[in-house]
């Protein structure tokens, strides 16, 4: 039999559960896409009674448990904040330390993983192995990626200490080569100006980077001469007066809002050319220290390819500037590059030390079965959920089905697109998307504000057939996963006048042939989409092509703001019916609007998911 070893991330946000088989990912899934809490922190019970199930398995089969962070080491570290920090924090350290140390603290965190994982009832609990974050982090970008050898570069918030690290990792073996500590962290640097702009840390990052191309990086030279000393190579220094998260609950203070021209942006209040031109500007120089770390990388290791996790490797700007530079001939990033990939990461950290091999490398393809790890449901699971609940519907053929999808695309029509198994990481990547036609100039804002009920700047993604990428977008290698911002190609922009508008007003300006999921600076979010990768998708953009002559569609996640992606056909239904998509997809069903009987709920449904 196998060996199954299971990797667990919790208690601090996105939760998730990875079940590894001879070091391959069999199944991996966050926690709050079953709980329906977003960023759910809890321990993901029903993410690890999924990934058992998944692999008809019982924690009896599993040979190892993998932790992804060491909580001593880090409890370690809140200790010494506060005791640096002394004494101003107090009340913050006060509050903090029954969190650690109270019954079922986080110290104990893992006599609580075990007590968890007992609670299911599934069998004895295994050997339990506590891995480092950042390790963690490595192991999840070098061992699934395609790479025989690879520079492995890990930027995030911080895990116990490190908060920055540079390894080499060359066959089954991973190589620590430098680290950056907190409390000096691009993570918490970019996060400061999330919290400043009025959006929420740990989840409002990507709308900061969203934002940035509204405005000019003005203040990018004084937030290098108040705020971080960057080095040649890549490291860099806060100057920590300016910053609050050693003393209390908050990332800036006074001295952060006298630099910058006072107060932070009230949260949900309204936007200013300052919040613009702040994004700006903490891109440019997020931007540039990654630029640096990546030279650096090269440099050190002597590698042509390089592998990025960590949570500011989900900021597809500062990546795709890394393949623009050229540093390196290829460049892999972990879908799940947040904390919820630690799960995998920490299972496989355990398979290396095993010895398990990576003989997916000979193929030139990654191991992660395009992200899609989590639950997925056949045509008889759909058949019955749709009986039970009286829903009229169509049952078609693959070809069928991808055919009328693209023809109401191309009539203008929003699809919710529910396929194969569910993603796992932030990004939705064709199993549970919402899709539209990049063609039309009014679907970015009807996205936005009347199916995703979210602020009308954030941009939207597009999905295209691989081998048409290049003819659409300046982008001199594949982006499977998302992850990768780059240019409109030339030949696809059109002559727009856009003098005179500024801020959001730049929003109506239509810049390309596919003006849905062209930014304001002419950039795009890609996702290039195989038959391999996701042979349903790549039959609706093929259709959709054949229909149009466009090979792009506009991809954006099945949900609306402040809830998870959806997992199930009811999730799918429910979202389907709050919002005004037209058409759904369930696997081989097709459900439209007009035939659906009329929807009604106790309660504003609205005022039970919390903003993001």
């Amino acid at each position: 039999m196998s060996d199954l070893i299971l990797g667990v991330s919790a208690f601090y946000h996105d939760s998730a559960a990875a079940l590894i088989a001879d070091g391959v990912p069999v199944a991996a899934a966050q926690e709050e896409r079953f709980s329906r809490r977003r960023h759910d922190p809890s321990f993901p019970a029903a993410a690890v009674r999924y990934c058992l199930e998944e692999a008809g398995a019982r924690l009896d089969d599993v040979s190892a448990v993998a932790y992804y962070e060491d909580p001593r080491l880090k409890f370690r570290r809140v200790l010494a904040t506060f005791l640096g920090a002394a004494p101003t924090g107090f009340a913050s350290f006060r509050d903090t330390l029954p969190s650690w140390l109270g019954p079922g603290g986080k110290l104990r965190t893992a006599d609580r993983v075990r007590a968890d994982l007992a609670a299911l009832g599934l069998g004895r609990v295994p050997e339990l192995s506590v891995r480092r974050h950042h390790e963690s982090h490595a192991v999840s970008a070098f061992f699934p990626s395609p790479y025989e050898s690879a520079a492995v570069l890990c930027i995030d918030g911080v895990g116990e200490w490190a908060t920055t690290t540079l390894w080499h990792g060359r066959g089954t073996e991973l190589t620590p080569l430098a680290e950056l500590r907190f409390p000096h962290s691009l993570g918490l640097l970019y996060s400061a100006f999330t919290y400043f702009c009025g959006f929420k840390v740990d989840s409002g990052e990507y709308k900061l980077m969203g934002l940035a191309p509204y405005g000019t990086p003005r203040y990018a030279d004084l937030i290098r001469e108040h705020l971080v000393d960057i080095r040649p190579d890549g490291s860099f220094r806060l100057d920590m007066r300016y910053f609050e998260y050693l003393r209390g609950q908050v990332m800036t203070g006074r001295g952060f809002e006298k630099l910058f021209g006072g107060p932070r942006r009230a949260p949900e209040g309204p936007l200013t050319e300052r919040e613009f031109d702040l994004a700006a500007s903490v891109q440019a120089v997020t931007e540039e220290v990654v630029l640096r770390l990546a030279r650096t990388a090269r440099e050190r290791t002597g590698e042509s390819t390089l592998c990025l996790a960590g949570g500011v490797a989900l900021n597809c700007v500062a990546n795709g500037k890394i393949i623009d530079a050229g540093i390196f001939d290829e460049v892999w990033i972990q879908p799940a590059a947040g904390d919820a990939g630690g799960a995998l990461g920490a299972a496989q950290a355990v398979a290396m030390e095993r010895g398990v091999r990576r003989d997916h490398t000979a193929t030139g393809r990654d191991a992660m079965s395009g992200s899609l790890l989590g639950p997925g449901y056949d045509d008889e699971e759909i058949a019955a959920y749709l009986e039970s609940r009286g829903v009229p519907h169509q049952r078609l053929d693959p070809d069928t089905l991808a055919k009328a999808v693209a023809e109401g695309l191309a009539e203008g029509k929003i699809v919710g697109w529910f396929q194969d198994r569910m993603e796992f990481g932030p990004r939705a990547l064709g199993a549970r998307s919402i899709i539209g036609d990049p063609r039309n100039p009014d679907m970015q804002s009807t996205m936005n504000l009347k199916i995703k009920f979210r602020e009308s700047f954030r941009p939207f993604a597009p999905a295209v057939l691989a081998p048409d990428a290049t003819d659409y977008f300046d982008l001199p290698q594949e982006s499977p996963y998302m992850l990768v911002v780059s240019q409109v190609a030339k030949a696809q922009r059109l002559d727009a006048d856009s003098a005179g508008a500024s801020g959001l007003d730049l929003l109506k300006v239509h810049r390309s042939t596919i003006p849905a999921v062209t930014h304001v600076d002419h950039s795009a979010r890609v996702q290039t989409v195989t038959e391999h990768s996701n042979p349903a998708y790549h039959r609706l953009l093929t259709a959709f092509k054949a229909r149009t002559g466009c090979p792009v569609l506009v991809n954006t996640s099945f949900n609306v703001r402040g809830e998870p992606i959806v997992n199930t056909p009811d999730d799918a239904y429910t979202c389907f019916m709050r919002t005004n998509i037209d058409m759904l997809a369930l696997g081989n069903f097709l459900l439209e609007k007009s035939a659906q009987p009329a929807w009604s709920e106790e309660h504003d449904w609205r005022a039970e998911i919390p903003l993001d």
